[in-house]
């Protein structure tokens, strides 16, 4: 499946993505749109801890000791999900969303990914956890 591109032709969402409605926007801000994971959790094609799916075409993106990251389940949350809870915005805030995220962004969630491959602990993830849900 596709998908789709915004005005500026970016795969990246911003704060002010005129492809996402007021209720969307207002799921997205609420983070009632990832209501629906529990059910992946639940299925266990995904961890409530983890790296978060990147949009179409990333994954594709890893090379080498990066691609480490791609045999652990995508999760609700992670480190890098911390880090970048407000990425729409930091989004909305550059001139070229989608160059700011291919050169700042993603590398920087690949290395904090890489790093929660190789240190992940179960009170590391009930960390995470928690911080997610006292953000």
């Amino acid at each position: 499946m596709k998908s789709s591109c915004g005005n500026n032709g970016s795969f990246v969402t911003t704060s002010n993505d005129d492809r996402i409605l007021p209720f969307g926007k207002w799921l997205r801000k609420s983070k009632m749109d990832e209501i629906i994971e529990l059910y992946n959790v639940l299925k266990g094609d995904m961890s409530f801890v983890g790296p978060r799916p990147d949009v179409e075409g990333y994954a594709d993106k890893l090379e080498g000791e990066d691609r480490k990251i791609l045999e652990m389940r995508p999760g609700i949350t992670g480190p890098a999900s911390l880090k970048y809870i407000n990425e729409e915005e930091i989004l909305s805030g550059v001139d070229d969303p989608q160059k700011y995220n291919d050169e700042i962004i993603f590398p920087d969630k690949v290395k904090i990914n890489l790093d929660y491959y190789y240190n992940r602990t179960l009170l590391g993830d009930i960390r995470i956890i928690i911080k997610t849900i006292f953000r």
